[in-house]
């Protein structure tokens, strides 16, 4: 990553440059993008994408802006950490978050439904530990959205460094509670990732939710084979064999969320599997997938802290355990695909169950 006074002196202000640049010239671009429209096929497949990349970054560029002012009023950062700003970043994270879902929802006709117990079901005001599958930056948008502004939680999150190339997700969560974490790599004073997972779920409180991922990357085959090839070579046989079950996940790694237990032991674990925007993760995707209707599926399990085990071989096996009944749930719950067209009498029939 470039050094953080580049990334704050240069970037940030290119984003909001972008936006106003973006927003002046708006009636090009859609005429542009409408002229476009019937030369490639998908129901304003153009139009849409377009639409998609200039409110990304008129949003990016309204939270960078919202975010600065935040800095002046605490002092030009001063008080910036103190509890009552902190809270301000989260409020401000959830209402950013919100319009973005809103967006989303209209501009790919998403649904979202959501199953299973939620993080305050079982004992309310509990901490909990959130482990996700990855499945690109839409399905984790969508997790973080609804933990702070369904369950109102506090999300404390650990993720890529790479994710700090966005500007405004860069300024927020170096702000809040996160670990910006490179395989390989560890911050000075600490002796590995899992010393940086473990100091961040130190402390959680009622409405705290600490975030982990533990593939550590989205689903590709070549991924999946690479992984498996990495447990054989160091001779975890045992968990390759249950890797190589996996149809739909990678094989988690069980060091970073030990260490997030080990921290929080009072912590209730939350279980979260998802599918239907799992093929939308690169650009070329959301091209591709951008003529049809989106259905989320989300599935919440909580395991109270007293059901997680304690010894390391048994916390391995429980994890992976948990892991096969995600990639089976994945595999039963994969939304149909559902054409997009304006013709709303056949959009309707396509939905009705056929006459056998």
């Amino acid at each position: 990553m470039p050094p953080t006074w580049i990334r704050r002196l240069i970037f940030a202000p290119a984003v909001v440059l972008l936006a106003v640049v973006l927003l002046t010239t708006l009636p090009v671009w859609l005429l542009l993008a409408l002229a476009a429209s019937p030369l490639v096929p998908g129901h304003l497949r153009v139009p849409r994408l377009v639409f998609l990349g200039i409110v990304y970054v008129v949003w990016d560029a309204a939270a960078l802006v919202a975010l600065a002012a935040l800095w002046v009023a605490s002092g030009f950062g001063w008080k910036i950490r103190g509890p009552v700003f902190q809270r301000a970043h989260y409020v401000l994270t959830g209402r950013f978050l919100g319009v973005l879902f809103w967006l989303a929802r209209w501009s790919l006709h998403l649904t979202v439904d959501v199953v299973g117990t939620d993080p305050d079901t079982a004992i309310p005001g509990r901490p909990e530990i959130v482990v996700s599958r990855h499945a690109g930056p839409g399905d984790s948008f969508i997790l973080i959205h609804a933990l702070v502004n369904w369950f109102d939680r506090e999300p404390r999150i650990v993720l890529k460094a790479t994710l700090q190339w966005d500007p405004a997700v860069d300024v927020l969560l170096n702000r809040l509670p996160s670990r910006f974490i490179t395989p390989g790599r560890t911050t000075p004073g600490t002796k590995s990732l899992e010393d940086e997972v473990g100091e961040l779920a130190v402390g959680l409180d009622e409405n705290d939710a600490f975030v982990i991922f533990p593939e550590g990357g989205n689903f590709t085959p070549r991924r999946r084979v690479k992984a498996i090839q990495w447990l054989r070579q160091r001779g975890l046989a045992d968990m390759a064999k249950k890797a190589e079950n996996l149809r739909n996940l990678l094989p988690p790694k069980p060091g970073g969320l030990a260490a997030a237990i080990d921290a929080a032991p009072d912590a209730g674990v939350i279980f979260v599997a998802h599918t239907g925007l799992d093929r939308m993760i690169t650009v070329s995707d959301v091209w591709r997938e951008l003529p049809m209707d989106k259905q989320l599926i989300m599935r919440f399990w909580s395991v109270p802290p007293e059901e997680v085990p304690a010894g390391e071989e048994e916390r391995v096996a429980w994890l992976y355990d948990w892991w096969a009944r995600i990639d089976r749930w994945i595999e039963e719950n994969r939304p149909a695909a559902r054409p997009l067209t304006t013709d709303w009498t056949a959009r309707r029939r396509a939905q009705e169950p056929s006459e056998l």
